[in-house]
């Protein structure tokens, strides 16, 4: 049955009052252009933009190889650990500002390690500023550590020595980086550890690589979501398998269009993932490099692929029972924001 929508609101308005969650977000990714300005200067960096227009254009990317330089640029402007605080709290207040109610971000430790920085006052500084965001603005988040696929097992498995050591909200573990180069396969130990230690699996596969690397994710990662999975669109059996395995797409649709992984926002897979019964969340991804948040990526899918108010609400509650909280919480939150949306539509028993 189509939504009866409340006939005092656009749908602008609609999709900006739906409560959302979000799984897929990266934190340095998040690092908005004026705190980015505030870093060079903070931390005394030579680089060539100087205003808010020179980093507008810094974040023109020619392909995904040219973000991820980038994006190791801005690495290098974070001299110091307590820099974090600033930047985890702005992502979660601009995330806030979309009513997203629950974050599940990613923070590329090794990253930062290796330029010198100290992982556990990294970790205490990102806290901080998840702590005050929540206070200011009711939002929740934990953290899922990224690996970087780049660095070797032998580091995943140091990695998974500092959370053991020092693990304070962390849910989770990822591999981002470069995945042409670094297929998933060599790290099945390290996720063996992992979901040992009790960490949740994910793995960005499919982005850049085709569907054998979502293949090597789930067969030898044992990963609960893949982060991204846009070559998935290629192989039948592949997304039969996602479907029955009930592993979630973190879907990243304007990220895609930004990277040249897809041509269009009306060429992304993310209809074909959910007409295929696949779970499937949408996500910012890296949002202030993308020039993007949550009200956009909504925006984006209701205006180019038709998704409809309800379907887009499906993909709000995607996110939060494919998320890592706790059972309990999880059902609260999912009767919050049924709640919530029957505040804009009249069909909201259809999602109990």
């Amino acid at each position: 049955m189509l939504a009866v929508l409340s006939p005092l609101m656009d749908d602008n308005e609609i999709l900006k009052a739906l409560p959302k969650a979000e799984q897929h977000i990266h934190i340095v990714g998040s690092t908005r252009p004026e705190t980015l300005l505030w870093l060079v200067e903070d931390s005394g960096v030579d680089v060539p933009y100087k205003t808010l227009e020179d980093v507008e254009r810094f974040f023109q990317y020619r392909n995904f190889t040219h973000f991820i330089e980038v994006y190791s640029a801005v690495n290098d402007c974070i001299c110091d650990e307590v820099q974090f605080e600033r930047i985890a709290y702005e992502m979660l207040e601009s995330d806030a500002e979309c009513n997203v109610r629950y974050v599940e971000t990613s923070f590329s430790a090794p990253d930062h390690v290796r330029r010198g920085l100290d992982y556990g006052r990294m970790l205490d500084a990102i806290n901080r500023g998840v702590r005050r965001a929540k206070r200011d603005f009711r939002i929740d988040c934990q953290l899922r550590i990224d690996l970087v696929r780049n660095y070797g097992p032998e580091r995943g498995m140091e990695v998974l020595d500092w959370i053991e050591g020092k693990g304070d909200n962390i849910v989770a573990i990822d591999i981002g980086g470069s995945e042409g180069g670094f297929p998933p396969e060599p790290y099945e130990l390290v996720y063996r550890r992992a979901r040992d230690m009790g960490l949740h699996l994910v793995a960005h596969a499919g982005e850049v690589a085709g569907p054998e690397s979502i293949w090597g994710a789930v067969r030898h990662l044992g990963v609960e979501h893949i982060g991204h999975g846009v070559s998935a669109r290629w192989d039948s059996k592949l997304m039969d398998y996602l479907r029955d395995e009930g592993i979630t797409i973190e879907a990243c649709p304007v990220s895609n269009v930004r990277t040249g992984v897809v041509s269009s926002i009306q060429e992304h897979p993310i209809r074909e993932f959910c007409e295929r019964g696949i779970s499937v969340t949408v996500n910012s991804d890296d949002p202030s490099m993308f020039r993007t948040d949550m009200n956009n990526e909504y925006l984006q899918l209701h205006r180019e692929l038709g998704f409809t108010v309800p379907e887009l609400f499906q993909l709000s509650l995607n996110a939060v029972d494919s998320s890592f909280l706790p059972e309990r919480r999880k059902g609260r939150l999912r009767r919050t924001f049924i709640k919530e949306y029957g505040s804009l539509a009249y069909d909201a028993e259809s999602f109990k």
